[in-house]
């Protein structure tokens, strides 16, 4: 997040898309309630009605895989009607030109004709967010699994640079993680193309610096893997092992008959998790690791908080800090590492690590840090880009739209989206092993229309049979009006009834995210046996 969470509460407008906020981020929708209680304006777009937009000001519901021309009319806009910031635009960013080309070319009605949102609708929000002082905006999984992902940033980027806000409070471009440490696992370098807090591998002065600390000649400066790779190279003997840690792929990717193929193919599957997933069931070895109870570290949250954690019970049975168990196998591997504590290990990466480099545990103490720390006498960082835009001037993208990777047809006549609900999270490696929360939701369905529903001749809790090009699956029908016609949604944490048996491993060309939001079904009354 460029802001801080708190911050929501005194914003003039906050614009949530692709986000079921008050469902996967309850506390941060509690802050959102509090800013509507404040005078705030909210908008909410999502292609399915969710719980928040129930408080919005305006709610439009725009065509699943369409955000881009649904942001580029907004801007357009924004742009006829001068509510853009010049000023700002002038002083700190460039290719504004190029941008302003591409967005000339969705007025509100060619781009209602696209993501179908109303004209008015399109420009009710841009003059909500266009004339708001503090404006922020609010997006998760639904702008970014698409094989458009980066795009839709890009724009929602473009649309906080177009007005201004960027760099000030209760204002900025603030994506919304989905679980407690997933912005420290970025920041420490668990992605493919850095090192820790985003620093190139291919970057030599940034290789240089890590092999000297590390006591090695030189590192790789090549990215590595994304998960689709990975899959690939299992699938054409160019990756061997696998080490799946904390993750559990068999129910969390696209395609799963084809990601079981590839893992079975591997020569070596070891998988770590606190437990027995599925994907542990395909495994030659499992390592406990220990639940967030059970460690000492830190953890950064989704406004980039760093904040100290400290074991409340001891390790069940085997099981071993994660931290204990990797440094273990590197030293069998001939890699020696030799930390004695967490704080090691914190310690060394502050070293290496200018955003991180003035935290350390004892200033920890407390409500945690927002990073970047550059040194111990600085108080961290509540929102960025004050004064002047990190990578010097702020870069508009010239975005265009494009469809998803695959389109309704006759076959295949209904869009499917995945998501959440609010007694599970991802899997239900944990919220499933929990009887109370299990309870709550203890199986899968499909939201369907009422009226698609009268057409297929479907009863609320029948039983349906839900098909893609990759498979099918049974399920049973919840009637609602809460998605519309021609477009379904299935939560996807539970593996008896697996959305993504179903859905596309198509992927974002840039970042190889998968398209999980967005794929083509069928839906038919499921026969009765005979």
């Amino acid at each position: 997040m460029t802001n801080s969470i708190e911050e929501f509460e005194q914003a003039d407008c906050i614009f949530i898309i692709g986000s079921n906020t008050s469902v996967a981020h309850p506390l941060i929708a509690t802050r959102i309630y509090r800013a509507k209680k404040n005078g705030a304006k909210i908008i909410v777009a999502d292609p399915r009605k969710v719980h928040i937009s129930e408080i919005a000001d305006i709610y439009v519901r725009q065509n699943m895989g369409t955000d881009v021309a649904l942001l580029n009319g907004i801007m357009n806009v924004i742009l006829s009607n001068g509510w853009h910031d010049q000023a700002f635009i002038d002083e700190r960013t460039e290719e504004f030109e190029q941008f302003k080309k591409v967005v000339e070319a969705y007025p509100p009605e060619k781009a209602a004709e696209v993501c179908g949102v109303s004209a008015e609708d399109i420009r009710l929000i841009a003059e909500c967010y266009g004339k708001a002082e503090k404006a922020s905006i609010v997006y998760c999984m639904g702008i970014t699994q698409h094989t458009t992902g980066v795009d839709n940033v890009k724009s929602l980027a473009n649309l906080a640079m177009l007005t201004g806000s960027l760099g000030k409070e209760s204002s900025g471009v603030n994506p919304l993680r989905g679980q407690n440490n997933v912005q420290g696992a970025c920041d420490m370098g668990g992605l493919p193309n850095v090192l820790t807090a985003y620093q190139p591998v291919t970057s030599p002065a940034a290789s240089e610096k890590f092999a000297k600390a590390w006591g090695v000649e030189k590192l790789s400066q090549k990215v590595g893997l994304t998960i689709p790779g990975m899959l690939e190279g299992l699938e054409n003997d160019t990756v061997k092992a696998l080490f799946v840690l904390g993750e559990n792929p068999v129910v969390s990717d696209p395609d799963v008959h084809h990601v079981k193929k590839a893992l079975e193919k591997a020569e070596l599957l070891v998988v770590q998790d606190i437990f027995f997933t599925a994907t542990a069931e395909l495994a030659d070895v499992v390592l406990p690791g220990v639940s967030f109870a059970e460690k000492d570290g830190t953890f950064s949250n989704t406004e980039r908080r760093v904040s100290r954690v400290r074991r409340a019970v001891e390790p069940i049975g085997e099981s071993r800090q994660d931290w204990q168990i990797i440094q273990d196998i590197s030293n069998r591997f001939g890699y020696p590492m030799n930390y004695a504590s967490p704080e090691d290990i914190f310690n060394e990466m502050t070293l290496l690590t200018p955003s991180y480099a003035g935290i350390n545990y004892p200033r920890l103490e407390g409500d945690g840090i927002q990073w970047p720390c550059p040194t111990a006498e600085h108080p961290g960082t509540r929102f960025l880009h004050k004064d002047k835009i990190a990578r010097g001037k702020g870069l508009f993208h010239a975005v265009g739209f494009l469809p998803p990777a695959e389109i309704i047809d006759q076959q295949y006549p209904f869009w499917l989206s995945t998501g959440r609900v609010f007694a599970h999270y991802h899997t239900g490696t944990m919220t499933r092993n929990s009887p109370t929360l299990d309870a709550e939701i203890a199986e899968g369905f499909l939201e369907l229309n009422v009226d698609d529903a009268e057409k297929i001749n479907v009863s609320n809790g029948e039983w349906v049979t839900i098909s893609s090009r990759r498979g099918s699956i049974d399920v049973k029908a919840m009637l609602t009006k809460r998605i519309a016609q021609g477009s379904v949604f299935m939560p996807f944490h539970f593996i008896e009834s697996c959305a993504n048996i179903l859905t596309n491993p198509a992927h974002d060309p840039i970042c190889k995210i998968p398209e999980l939001k967005v794929c083509a079904v069928n839906v038919v009354k499921r026969p009765l046996p005979a």
